[in-house]
């Protein structure tokens, strides 16, 4: 297929999850991308295997929710095992009860992904140019000029953004020369995914096990008998050419105890990992987003869900000065924004990986005696089990640092810059329960007041965002009631008074306010968040 296009608002490279959720957050607020990639056509390997709640709840808010539940299954547990013996076995059953609509790990395969949202492009007339490689690229003060490669034509195209989304060995970075620190971890590692006759692994739970030579783990698939199975691969068999899963057999017994009876395998494959982290993620027009702009261990399961919030974050904003209704200076905070996140998951999975594969004494003590016991109680404290699963769902995330929030309230547990917290409310109105994630279904920001307001006040309030605001603020009024008591205590609002909300696009608090005050609030919309003349 050729691009028949000359001039594009934006080119995105890479038609992975990151790209995909990147064209499709963008067809969300009227934004018609041009979307490449220099593969044949999507992955048919499964890959990338846990989607945390966070990313759910995007999927929730774009509509696809019931798809992805029906594709995938929760992950029930982990079992964790030491040389061989059972160590640690710690349940993931509701584990983030209360914090999320979705409190579980949710095994939901990198392809499903892929096809997910490559059905939502096709629904909005948006095709994937496949086979289609970016040969240049040339920024200049109008935008930017590249030239793309397939096999029927050089094709050059002007794009006033263009978005790098395409993986560890991303064209966009390479052009823009932004450099890639980072290192290789030294082993070689495999993967398969394979149909097993194992009955010791037929409880949904993910098995892990460490021994002297190594690790090994097994992946529960949402396919009936269906396994994941990784591990690292003995020097023996480091750069063996043609390596067959069937080689791996021996190695992987005596690692878990486990004699795999694998009745098919549907993929296999060895790799290296790598850390690494681009010096920047924006050069001038050109974004990075995913893979291109970080890689590291899949300790947790972060990649695929830090890549897809990547895109999140960047394309409310970018469609919003492509639309005119915010000014450009918005963009600074997207890498002020996510590249703390991403240097904080690269150290923490870093450690980590490092701890699991060291086989330095005190490291192999600390596996062996410790870390069980260690597991075992953070469990079985009910603050601790709820800060992992925060980080590892990624619901704890927060910019509670950026410059396009403001924070005008004495609140110390919510504050501006958090994830708008998983509430639900009662709709005395209606007499039906929702829950605020609820209210930020629509496209644009969501402005919510908590408290009574006279009669008069709505209308002024309503008045005042139909005359400024009609096109990007959405409306949502809280009353107290004895049904939403939990509501007004979890953002510490004392009885007869208000407060006010503004949510941003991808659900974080931009604004929060314990008195509604329409001067404040445009002054964080005109000159904080940038928002251009809308009357």
């Amino acid at each position: 297929m050729t691009i028949s296009e000359q001039h594009t608002p934006v080119l995105i490279v890479g038609a992975g999850p990151s790209g995909l959720m990147m064209a499709a957050q963008l067809l969300r607020y009227g934004i018609q991308p041009v979307i490449i990639d220099n593969k044949q056509g999507p992955t048919d390997e499964s890959k990338a295997l846990a989607v945390q709640a966070r990313s759910l709840e995007i999927y929730r808010q774009m509509g696809l929710i019931d798809r992805v539940l029906e594709g995938g299954k929760p992950a029930e547990g982990l079992s964790f095992s030491v040389d061989g013996k059972k160590a640690a076995s710690l349940s993931f059953n509701n584990v983030g009860e209360g914090q999320t609509a979705f409190p579980f790990i949710h095994l939901y395969q990198q392809s499903k992904n892929e096809k997910l949202l490559l059905d939502f492009l096709t629904l909005h007339v948006c095709p994937v140019y496949w086979e289609t490689n970016l040969i240049s690229l040339k920024q200049t003060a109008q935008g930017v000029e590249v030239n793309l490669q397939n096999s029927e034509k050089c094709t050059a195209l002007t794009c006033d953004w263009v978005i790098g989304a395409d993986g560890a060995r991303s064209a966009v970075r390479k052009l823009s020369n932004i450099p890639f620190s980072g290192d290789t971890y030294a082993n070689e590692f495999y993967l398969a995914d394979v149909e097993m006759d194992n009955e010791e692994l037929n409880d949904d739970f993910v098995h892990l096990y460490l021994s002297k030579q190594g690790f090994s783990g097994f992946f529960p698939m949402p396919e009936a008998n269906r396994y994941r199975v990784i591990g690292n691969l003995p020097n023996i068999l480091e750069n063996k050419e043609d390596l067959k899963v069937e080689d791996i057999l021996a190695y992987l017994e005596d690692v878990s105890g486990i004699s795999p009876k694998i009745k098919h395998n549907y993929w296999f494959t060895t790799y290296r990992l790598h850390h690494r982290m681009a010096d920047k993620f924006r050069e001038q027009r050109c974004f990075l987003i995913g893979d291109a702009a970080h890689i590291h261990s899949p300790v947790g399961g972060q990649g695929v869900n830090t890549g897809l919030q990547d895109a999140y974050n960047l394309a409310w904003k970018l469609a919003g000065v492509i639309n005119g209704r915010l000014k450009e200076s918005i963009l600074n905070s997207y890498a002020a924004e996510r590249m703390p996140v991403a240097r904080t998951l690269l150290n923490t999975t870093d450690r980590v990986f490092n701890m699991v594969m060291s086989n330095k004494w005190y490291t192999r003590l600390f596996k062996t005696y410790l870390m069980p016991s260690v597991l075992k109680f953070a469990w079985n404290n009910k603050g601790i089990k709820e800060a992992l699963f925060k980080r590892v769902s990624q619901i704890d995330i927060n910019y509670r640092e950026s410059a396009i929030n403001l924070q005008i309230s004495q609140s110390t547990k919510i504050k501006a810059g958090d994830r708008l917290p998983y509430l639900k409310v009662f709709d005395e109105k209606k007499q039906e329960e929702t829950d605020l994630h609820e209210w930020c279904s629509k496209p644009g920001f969501t402005f919510i007041v908590l408290g009574k307001l006279a009669e008069s006040d709505l209308f002024t309030l309503a008045k005042w965002i139909t005359q400024n605001y009609s096109s990007i603020l959405n409306f949502f009024y809280l009353p107290p009631s004895a049904k939403n008591l939990h509501v007004f205590e979890a953002f510490e609002i004392n009885p007869n008074r208000v407060k006010s909300l503004i949510i941003r696009p991808d659900m974080h608090i931009g604004f929060i306010n314990d008195k509604v005050d329409m001067v404040l609030m445009d002054n964080y919309l005109k000159n904080i968040v940038g928002t251009t003349d809308l009357s």
